[in-house]
């Protein structure tokens, strides 16, 4: 009989975690499992340096961060979530403080800092590494606490109860590979949460570490979910460029302490793009830089903070400043070559305010879920107030129904006595760099109907070449990653195609500005296994 669980979280970012401290907080006795696909501290989280949006100071208001947060979203942010969330920011950050996690003080304030598209300081942070404070602290506490951990497992697939007639019911469990045996397991529980983030790797440059490969938007789509928005992908403005540097992101904060946009002579631009000039919302910051090295034919722009103390300098962005000093950069008397990457997924699986996907029992937060909070462009730093506030409200419905939910049923094993181990890795490698490539190329900052309905037709292909290698051989973690990257990047397609307009971060030529004469309306896209039983 396979392990079971009361609630079994695919994911160890912020938005996992705290749903687990949430839940065992108030119900010490249930059984929680953490699925981690590398170690806990392994994921997006880690690597976060701007801070958390949240209305701390007394000359912001709620009101303000509303505002900025669906002037950003342009036109397709769910005005009641952003509210809930906005409202619950300084909840999230109290708990954090609370739990050990440590901020930057100036004098006897905690230290705000502002960036794109805030029009406060509003930003609490660690330094420049945010999200590495909140991580480890939470990995911490998970440490102590009473929950069962599965590192260095990935999730292959949901299962949901078999009701007869081919029908299929609630979520009980999932399959997943240990990556350390080459052994798949079947894990069985009365709740599960998908928390497993974004989808960036899909695009050859991204900030997000290698495992943000889309899994639970993948995951949840195949287990009869809809999504929504999901040509809404966030390129970061500013990618430190170097050929050592692997996906290393320069913080939003650096312009918001004083940082300026360069081009390579030295001249600034952004003010030619927007009022707001470096503070802009990062899609018009991304979109600018982009115009700005297509039209001199460079390979980079520059920011520049350098005429800051140097002291300041240093104190604020540690982590930059070392890391470009490790490669020859010394910002506090030279600029910092960057580039736009792929940063943050705007859509996912469509959740309500709870949490609760169309799959009873199943659950999505964090930058896995869509839940009308960032709409067609996130706000700087509001990412990991998400993970905190949708983590603590979803952990508060899991636990009131906690005690109405059916152990899970039995659930068949893993088979795969009718497969055999690949000779064909290189299979996997080609396709995995193909998608990055035509994704890069065709699905940008800047699109056009001809370039997606190229990579259409190729995802196409390779979505038939990877199931056909998926049916036959066994599964490894490179295998299922590409699975899942190759769903996703066709998810993707299939919304950008269907938006006729440009609209916060999806910009194409065909259809340059916004479709004035329609409301705004979300891309849903609904799954041929999709039960209309529960309208969310």
């Amino acid at each position: 009989m396979a392990d079971a669980y009361d609630v079994l979280v695919i994911g160890s970012g912020a938005a996992g975690l705290s749903l687990v401290l949430k839940i065992l907080e108030a119900q010490p006795d249930a059984r929680v499992a953490v699925m981690a696909k590398n170690a806990l501290t392994e994921g997006s989280t880690m690597y976060a340096q701007g801070g958390i949006a949240a209305v701390l100071d007394s000359a912001d208001s709620i009101e303000a961060h509303v505002a900025d947060t669906l002037v950003a979203g342009a036109g397709l942010c769910n005005p009641d979530v952003v509210r809930t969330v906005v409202e619950r920011g300084r909840e999230a950050v109290d708990w954090l403080i609370g739990r050990g996690v440590g901020f930057d003080r100036e004098n006897s304030a905690y230290h705000l800092t502002r960036e794109g598209g805030h029009s406060h300081r509003r930003v609490i942070h660690s330094a420049d590494a945010t999200g590495r404070a909140v991580e480890t602290t939470l990995v911490e506490r998970i440490r102590e606490s009473k929950a069962t951990l599965l590192e260095f497992h990935i999730t292959i697939d949901l299962i949901r109860e078999k009701l007869g007639d081919h029908r299929r019911g609630r979520c009980i469990g999932a399959y997943a590979l240990d990556r350390r045996t080459g052994r798949v397991l079947l894990v069985r529980a009365r709740t599960v949460v998908l928390a497993t983030g974004g989808a960036s790797r899909v695009y050859l440059y991204s900030t997000n570490p290698d495992g943000s490969t889309g899994d639970g938007i993948a995951m949840g789509w195949r287990a009869g979910c809809r999504v929504a928005n999901m040509e809404f992908s966030q390129f970061h403005p500013t990618c430190l460029y170097h050929p050592k540097a692997k996906s290393f992101l320069v913080t939003e904060a650096v312009r918001g302490e004083g940082g300026k946009l360069l081009r390579p002579d030295g001249t600034r631009f952004m003010d030619e793009y927007d009022r707001r000039g470096e503070l802009a919302p990062r899609d018009i910051v991304a979109r600018a830089i982009d115009d700005v090295m297509k039209r001199l034919g460079c390979e980079c722009v520059y920011l520049d903070i350098s005429h800051k103390p140097a002291d300041f300098v240093i104190a604020h962005f540690p982590t930059i400043h070392a890391t470009c000093l490790s490669l020859g950069i010394d910002i506090t008397r030279e600029p910092i070559p960057v580039v736009p990457a792929a940063h943050f997924t705007c859509g996912g699986v469509l959740t309500d305010m709870r949490g609760r996907t169309d799959v009873d029992n199943l659950y999505a937060i964090g930058e896995v879920a869509c839940t009308g909070l960032h709409g067609a462009n996130r706000l700087a730093s509001n990412s990991l107030l998400e993970c905190l506030v949708m983590g603590d409200i979803a952990a508060d419905d899991i636990v009131k129904r906690l005690e109405g939910v059916p152990p899970p049923p039995e659930a068949a094993a893993w088979d795969e006595s009718w497969v055999t181990d690949s000779d064909e890795e290189v299979v996997v490698a080609h396709n995995w760099d193909e998608i990055r490539r035509f994704m890069w190329d065709y699905v940008g900052i800047v699109r056009s109907t001809k370039r997606l309905e190229r990579a259409k037709h190729r995802v196409r292909l390779l979505l038939d070449e990877i199931d056909e290698y998926y049916g036959s051989f066994r599964v490894t973690n490179d295998l299922l990653e590409l699975r899942n990257i190759a769903l996703v990047a066709d998810l993707i397609v299939r919304s950008a195609l269907g938006r006729k307009e440009s609209r916060g971060l999806h910009h194409t030529i065909d259809f340059p500005a916004p479709d004035m004469v329609a409301p705004p309306q979300n891309t849903i896209l609904v799954p041929k296994n999709f039960s209309a039983r529960r309208v969310l």
